[in-house]
């Protein structure tokens, strides 16, 4: 029993080192939030009316919620940033200059990410 214990706390201790030295992929500021995710906030309030679009959304409720909804918009071209709102339910996409995405590509991005959307706005009414 003594030899398991020893061995599991060796396993987890390799794999919190290894974990660490993985860590160079991506950063983070000091709140633990990726880097990127703040960036793309500051973005939606650089947009123009014409490049924000906001979605409300049913079910988000997580801070991973967020987070997974981030992936997805920031792995496109056309967004500049995103702001997701919990405590609001709602999503403002700022899009790069004369870029959009249409109704139904926002709904399957959302949909596909495990949401309802309640609504779609555009223009600078965030939230």
């Amino acid at each position: 029993m003594k030899t398991s214990i020893i061995t599991i706390a060796f396993i987890t201790l390799f794999f919190a080192l290894h974990g660490n030295a993985q860590h160079g992929e991506h950063k983070h500021n000091h709140e633990g939030e990726a880097v990127e995710a703040v960036k793309a906030s500051n973005s939606i309030e650089k947009a123009s009316c014409e490049d924000t679009i906001n979605i409300k959304v049913n079910g988000l409720v997580c801070d991973f919620c967020a987070r997974s909804l981030e992936k997805v918009f920031l792995k496109r071209g056309d967004v500049a940033g995103i702001n997701v709102d919990l405590g609001k339910g709602s999503v403002v996409v700022a899009m790069k200059p004369g870029l959009t995405i249409d109704d139904t590509t926002l709904t399957k991005l959302i949909t596909d990410s495990g949401y309802n959307i309640a609504a779609i706005g555009r223009g600078c009414e965030h939230g």
